[in-house]
């Protein structure tokens, strides 16, 4: 491997961490659906994949579908601390977390982003 490549596959945990610390992109009527997500980036794994790591590293994970969607909710499932949706695109998915309606920050906010960065690449 070239002193290039391995300096990129060196950066690329940090790019992956930056990603999920990114705002989604803005709209132009600035109502856009993905307003207030505080984890908003693509993976080339399936939104299967994606659920089964984020299962295996936070506990308390609850699973549901809308369609072709996968949803799940962190924390308790009345009350969740966090909200993942898992969009099929067509190179993979579209990761998108929003904090749920609890206050509880039940996983700590940066297990939560670490678990998302893992199961994302």
């Amino acid at each position: 491997m070239n002193m290039l490549t391995q300096r990129l596959v060196a950066a690329l945990p940090l790019a992956l961490v930056a990603a999920c610390g990114s705002s989604p992109p803005s709209t132009s009527s600035g109502s856009g659906s993905d307003d207030g997500a505080m984890v908003y980036a693509s993976s080339a794994r399936s939104p299967s994949s994606i659920a089964s790591c984020l299962r295996s590293h936070l506990s308390h994970t609850h699973e549901s579908h809308s369609g072709n969607t996968t949803e799940l909710a962190i924390g308790s499932s009345s009350n969740a601390s966090y909200l993942v949706t898992l969009t099929p695109n067509g190179s993979g998915s579209v990761i998108r977390v929003t904090h749920g309606a609890s206050s509880s920050n039940d996983p700590p906010e940066e297990n939560l982003r670490f678990a998302v960065a893992r199961c994302a690449t």
